[in-house]
């Protein structure tokens, strides 16, 4: 059966599916764009003996992180639901904190990337379990290779965390 949401946007899933995982999504954007910024911010404060390296992957890493930024808003309003408006919605529901230090140690700057992209991988796999029970396997099979990637770039970083 064939069910239109609110926006008659045509989707076979519920109308609470559609609510549920369009709320999800935009949570998960919200932390996406967060991690997004302080990704540039560390890369743009960069300082120390691993400058160059640093600032190189930090600059890739980026460049993933915001390639997801459209296609988990548009997989909202595919399914009828809606996203971000706003930076006003994206502060409100953040889950990733940001970082206005004046200055940040560059191994502190790692370590909170590692964990802000940990982060990021457990949100994504709730929203993936969300989807799973409501069988939305096209958000869920975007989730899995956003949950590779962002384990990917939780390994770098702890790798370049430790010592010796």
């Amino acid at each position: 059966m064939l069910h239109v949401a609110s926006l008659a946007t045509p989707t076979t899933l519920s109308e609470q599916a559609v609510n549920d995982i369009s709320e999800a999504l935009t949570l998960l954007l919200s932390d996406v764009f967060a991690l997004y910024l302080k990704t540039k911010n560390f890369h743009w404060h960069m300082s120390g003996s691993h400058f160059r390296d640093y600032h190189l992957m930090l600059d890739e890493q980026g460049e993933q992180i915001f390639a997801m930024t459209d296609t988990i808003a548009e997989r909202a309003r595919k399914i009828g639901g809606t996203t971000l408006r706003s930076i006003g919605q994206i502060s409100r529901f953040q889950r990733i904190a940001d970082n206005e230090a004046e200055y940040v140690k560059p191994l502190d700057m790692i370590t909170e990337l590692r964990d802000g992209n940990a982060t990021l991988t457990q949100n994504m796999r709730a929203v993936h379990s969300l989807c799973d029970k409501a069988g939305d396997v096209a958000t869920a099979s975007l989730l899995e290779n956003w949950i590779d990637e962002s384990e990917k770039r939780t390994w770098f970083l702890f790798e370049c965390s430790r010592d010796g």
